[in-house]
């Protein structure tokens, strides 16, 4: 089994010396850069290298730069995906986001994690487990997604919240670590009014 081969399937693997890694990390790193070079005006030629360095596209997405990611072939973005600025997705395993997933600025998405054995740290070892987010999912600013998690269709997470466990779907949910607040209900329509046209 490759060292790729047991990255994807969460084992641990070599992943500070291994040429093939570090090679697709290379490229993935170059289309990154030019990505968050090209100018404002230029939104076709953002969409077609995002659709280079992403697995999986919908039609209509967004991700407004800096953007980074480690592999890119792992991520895979439903319609009417958005993000803001200084997105980053460490995406040794797979990655998917349904479709209308809002994410605000400054959001991490980690599936690569480190064992908590100093010796396999040391010798350079690391395993990555998968993260999933339903549809019509709301990631407010400065919230980080660790390894393993899923969370469920129409779910809010709060800004700054570091997600280590699942979260269900139809709640809002906050803190370090992240837990469930209270569901989202019909009242919560109520909350903004939208003025009269």
């Amino acid at each position: 089994m490759t060292e790729l081969e047991k990255m994807m399937s969460g084992k641990l693997y070599e992943a500070s010396d291994n040429k093939e890694l570090l090679d697709l990390l290379a490229v993935t790193s170059e289309k990154c850069y030019d990505y968050n070079q090209l100018r404002p005006h230029q939104a076709e030629e953002r969409k077609a290298l995002l659709k280079q360095i992403l697995g999986k596209t919908g039609e209509r997405f967004k991700i407004i730069p800096p953007f980074f990611c480690d592999y890119g072939f792992n991520i895979e973005v439903g319609e009417d995906f958005f993000a803001n600025t200084n997105l980053v997705i460490l995406d040794e395993a797979r990655v998917t986001f349904g479709d209308n997933v809002f994410i605000a600025p400054n959001c991490a998405f980690y599936t690569a994690g480190h064992p908590l054995d100093v010796q396999q740290r040391n010798d350079g070892l690391q395993y990555s487990l998968p993260i999933t987010v339903g549809n019509n999912v709301w990631i407010c600013g400065n919230v980080c997604v660790m390894p393993g998690v899923t969370i469920g269709d129409n779910a809010v997470i709060a800004g700054g919240s570091v997600v280590v466990h699942d979260i269900p779907s139809g709640v809002l949910a906050a803190g370090n670590p992240c837990r469930v607040i209270r569901p989202i209900t019909p009242d919560d329509r109520l909350k903004y009014q939208r003025l009269p046209q």
